[in-house]
């Protein structure tokens, strides 16, 4: 299946290709265990699948496992491309693209870097649309979005959505880091109500954080406790009649620990959030290890799912049921941490 699905990948800007299988070789163990190497892994797959004459070469690679290399391979790649950003080419989503990474580079990551567990399983639907709705912390990289969306297809075979902040598309760091179009060909959707609204239309199993951003902001000292929750997934789920699935995630907050957000850099540098920890010092030294985070066990603890209301369509009606759910999701996360 992995064969078939990973040939005849998409790129809007390119022509249709048929390769091999992309095998995960020593040089990527090398890169998974060694920090600065994660933005290798990502790029490298996917340079196997789609030609990019703008994307990172094998000299600049070399330069990101040094300490301040970074900064001379980003000044040659700046050179090569005549003094210029690279393309920023929009592709569209495709699940075979998606499954290939997942199974390719995802699936290494999550066994036996973060040793992602799903638990509960016998509380997910058996059938589909459904919004699953996550604690998100961690202050760095959403890898517990990832990980759980690779669990869920593992699980059932879903084509899973994120919901991803508009720095993942836009930022000028994730141009230069990423390839172009890399989340929006990946499945993520803007965090924009439109987008979201759309992707709701479109029966999409979508995963959200209904903290938004002020989950993963909170820090280090508050890692542990739920911020409020938005009210637009709650109206959104009554107004297409879609359940709602709560998954806990415990080990999120060790993706980056010891975390302080700085909100004066944050905005001044038009980031989600800055994260001061005692990690800062490598990130300077090794600018690619941006898609990093430390190594630690992400547990999903499944919820019995919440059906949509068919009566209750005022704000207030779902802001009362958001800070229920936020609520009960809270005495979970507190259950699970004494356990």
């Amino acid at each position: 299946m992995i064969d078939q699905d990973s040939e005849n990948l998409l790129n809007s800007q390119t022509e249709t290709t048929s390769v091999k299988t992309y095998k995960f070789n020593w040089f990527d163990w090398f890169c998974l265990w060694y920090p600065p190497g994660w933005l290798i892994l990502f790029n490298r797959h996917w340079q196997h699948y789609h030609a990019d004459p703008d994307g990172w070469n094998w000299m600049e690679y070399g330069l990101f496992l040094i300490p301040g290399g970074f900064y001379l391979a980003l000044l040659m790649r700046w050179l090569r491309l005549g003094c210029r950003s690279p393309r920023k080419e929009t592709g569209e989503f495709t699940s075979s693209y998606q499954q290939a990474f997942r199974e390719e580079v995802l699936a290494p990551i999550v066994k036996h870097y973060f040793q992602g567990e799903l638990q509960q399983i016998e509380n997910l639907p058996s059938s589909e649309p459904v919004i699953v709705a996550m604690n998100h912390a961690g202050m760095c990289f959403p890898w517990d979005f990832l990980t759980l969306g690779y669990l869920l297809s593992k699980a059932r075979g879903w084509v899973v959505q994120p919901l991803a902040g508009v720095s993942l598309f836009d930022h000028p760091w994730v141009i230069w880091w990423l390839p172009p179009g890399w989340s929006k060909v990946l499945g993520a959707v803007r965090a924009e109500f439109n987008d979201f609204e759309e992707a709701i239309q479109k029966r999409t199993i979508l995963l959200y954080a209904p903290e938004g951003l002020r989950g993963p902001r909170k820090g280090w000292r508050r890692r542990y406790q739920l911020e409020t929750f938005d009210l637009s997934f709650i109206q959104l789920s009554d107004r297409y009649q879609i359940p709602i699935l709560p998954i806990i995630c415990k080990g999120n907050e060790n993706l980056h620990p010891l975390t302080l957000n700085i909100p004066k850099v944050q905005n001044l540098l038009q980031l989600p959030f800055f994260p001061l920890s005692p990690l800062i010092l490598f990130l300077i030294l090794f600018p690619s290890m941006g898609i990093w985070a430390m190594k630690t066990r992400l547990h999903y603890f499944t919820l019995p799912v919440k059906e949509a209301s068919f009566s209750e369509k005022r704000r207030s009606a779902a802001y009362k049921r958001a800070q229920k759910l936020r609520e009960e999701m809270q005495g979970k996360l507190t259950q699970i941490l004494t356990i």
